[in-house]
């Protein structure tokens, strides 16, 4: 089983509905690619996240450990106007409200221990947004404990805690409004925990997505 650490997003109706960040957008992926998922993360106590809670379910995802907090609103990615010249819709990422990630839930360390107590038998855990070291420190002892195959995302340019070397790490890439990247960590998840080595992992998405190996 696979265990997405990360918040989760909705998408308003008039922007498509369903999923959206790159925990759901992971969680998603590997499940697509035929893994058991849980995701660990936060949501409002409010519609929004009700819906994300759905959706979840309808994309194979597993939110046991998905808490609801009462005091912060569900993220959601809302609709922007096409560009009134050429129809298109903007390339940039589109907005997500509360735009103050303070008003938003936020996970903290002892969330993130219970929730990897209450779920069994995991092998891979994907860490697939920035974290507090102290929730980055609790991830990396329990996957040590459970012998898990651990994915990391950080921030390069906040520094923080060193990661170990088994770790595989990725440099948070930022928006990331097609998606690509929450698909290729998700993939790449699945590969990992389907006991695929890691190398090997890494060339059968990038084969299956198309993408180009970082310096060709």
């Amino acid at each position: 089983m696979i265990v997405v650490v990360g918040n989760p997003i909705a998408r308003a109706p008039d922007a498509g509905g369903g999923l959206a960040g790159i925990p759901a957008g992971a969680a998603a992926a590997a499940a697509r690619a035929g893994a058991t998922v849980q995701l660990v993360g936060k949501a409002g106590e409010d519609r929004a996240g009700d819906d994300l809670m759905l959706a979840l379910a309808r994309a194979g995802v597993g939110h046991a450990a998905l808490l609801r907090d009462p005091a912060h609103a569900t993220p959601i990615v809302v609709a922007v106007d096409q560009d009134a010249e050429t129809g298109d819709a903007p390339t940039n990422a589109p907005p997500v409200t509360p735009a103050d990630p303070a008003e938003r839930p936020s996970l903290d360390a002892a969330d993130v221990e219970l929730a990897l107590r209450y779920l069994p038998e995991y092998t891979t855990v994907v860490v697939a947004e920035p974290q507090p070291d102290a929730v980055v420190a609790i991830v990396v002892d329990a996957a040590a404990f459970a012998g898990a195959a651990l994915l990391l995302v950080v921030d390069g340019a906040a520094g923080g805690s060193v990661p170990p070397a088994s770790a595989v790490v990725f440099e948070a890439p930022g928006p990331d409004p097609d998606g690509a990247f929450a698909t290729m960590l998700g993939e790449l998840a699945a590969a990992i925990d389907r006991g695929t080595p890691v190398a090997a992992a890494f060339r059968e998405v990038e084969g299956r997505l198309g993408l180009t190996p970082a310096g060709e």
